[in-house]
This record gives C-alpha cells, structure tokens and sequence, in this order.
C-alpha cells in the first residue's frame, strides 16, 4: 500500500469516516448522552461541510 499524506487519506476515507462518526453518536444516544452524540455529529458536520466547499479536482 503506498504512502498516504494526511490529506489523501482524510479523502480517501471520509466517507467511512462519516459513518463511523454517526454510528458513535447513535450509539450514545442509545445510551441516554444525546450531549456527546451531538458533539461527533458536529464533527461530522464540520468534516462534510469543509469537503462541500472545495473546489472538484480534475477527476471531477
């Protein structure tokens, strides 16, 4: 596997990344702490919205 900037594999992965930051927040909800389920869906919210603003590369 070759080497990855920090960058490329936040892009790579952000999909899953996504994911796993909603199944953490469902998770904590299940568990009655909707404070913290709301802090990783901010952080989701701040990753997706940060990819939505740049610019598509040439493979778009």
């Amino acid at each position: 596997m070759p080497e990855r900037s920090l960058d490329e594999a936040c892009r790579l992965y952000l999909g899953n990344i996504l994911y796993a930051l909603e199944r953490a927040a469902m998770s904590l909800e299940g568990e009655g702490r909707p404070d913290d389920a709301g802090f990783y869906r901010a952080i989701a919210r701040v990753l997706a919205e940060a990819y939505g603003r740049e610019k598509p590369g040439p493979e778009a």
